[in-house]
C-alpha cells in the first residue's frame, strides 16, 4: 500500500457552502489514489481533531497533513494539491518563494468576499441549469 494511501490527509469543508461542495467535488473527481479524507464539518458529530474548533474549520480551509500537522488558507491549499493526482505542478508552483505569502493575501481577499461570492455563484448555477 502506498504511503498516500496509508496515510491520507484529512480536509475540513463547510457542507453547506454551495461553492465549497463544488470544490469538493472537483477534489473528489481527482481523488483516485484515496490520497484526502473529507470531512463536512457541518454534519454531527463532524471527526475535528485537536486543536482545531468548528468554527475555525468553518471560517477558513483547513487541512490535516498525512503527519497530523493542521494547515490552513494557503498552505492547507499546498499540502491538498501535493496530495492529488494530476496537481502537483499547482502544489510545486505553491511552494516557489513568495508565492505561499501572495496565495494568503489572495485567500483573505476570497474570504472577505466569500458571502458576496457564494451570492453569484448561486444564481449563475440557477441560470446555467434553466
Amino acid at each position: 500500500m502506498s504511503q498516500t494511501a496509508s496515510n491520507p490527509s484529512t480536509v475540513y469543508y463547510d457542507g453547506e457552502c454551495p461553492l465549497c461542495r463544488a470544490e469538493i467535488a472537483l477534489y473528489r473527481r481527482h481523488d483516485g489514489a484515496g490520497a484526502i479524507d473529507l470531512v463536512d464539518v457541518r454534519r454531527s458529530p463532524a471527526r475535528l481533531p485537536e486543536g482545531l474548533g468548528r468554527e475555525a474549520a468553518l471560517g477558513r480551509f483547513h487541512v490535516r497533513a498525512a503527519d497530523g500537522e493542521i494547515l490552513s488558507g494557503a498552505a492547507a491549499f499546498a499540502e491538498l494539491w501535493s496530495r492529488l493526482p494530476g496537481w502537483h505542478l499547482l502544489a510545486r508552483f505553491a511552494r516557489l518563494p513568495g508565492i505561499r505569502g501572495l496565495m494568503e493575501l489572495a485567500y483573505r481577499g476570497f474570504l472577505f468576499a466569500r458571502p458576496l461570492i457564494v451570492k453569484i455563484f448561486v444564481l449563475l448555477s440557477r441560470e446555467r441549469r434553466r
